[in-house]
């Protein structure tokens, strides 16, 4: 299948976490197919309802191992996940 946006580059399918995705390695566009919209959206989802700790308590921990320095690790989304972003 070609790339809408660039008409004349094909395609390249890639699978990633059990979800087919269609994108151009020429504009970097993404194109999905019907119902995998909503497999994105129903992981990530499932995510977000899982309880984190606050940024307090890993400063915390942090200063009990005696580091100076502390940058909490940065959560990754479902998206970062399937694409190389």
């Amino acid at each position: 299948m070609k790339c809408p946006a660039c008409k004349e580059v094909n395609l390249v399918m890639a699978d990633r976490q059990g979800i087919e995705i269609d994108y151009c390695p020429e504009c970097r566009g993404i194109w999905l197919d019907r119902g995998e919209l909503d497999k994105i959206i129903e992981r990530s989802a499932s995510q977000q309802q899982i309880p984190s700790r606050g940024r307090e308590a890993d400063h915390v921990r942090a200063q009990d191992r005696g580091k100076a320095e502390y940058y909490p690790k940065k959560k990754k989304s479902l998206l970062s996940e399937l694409f190389d972003f």
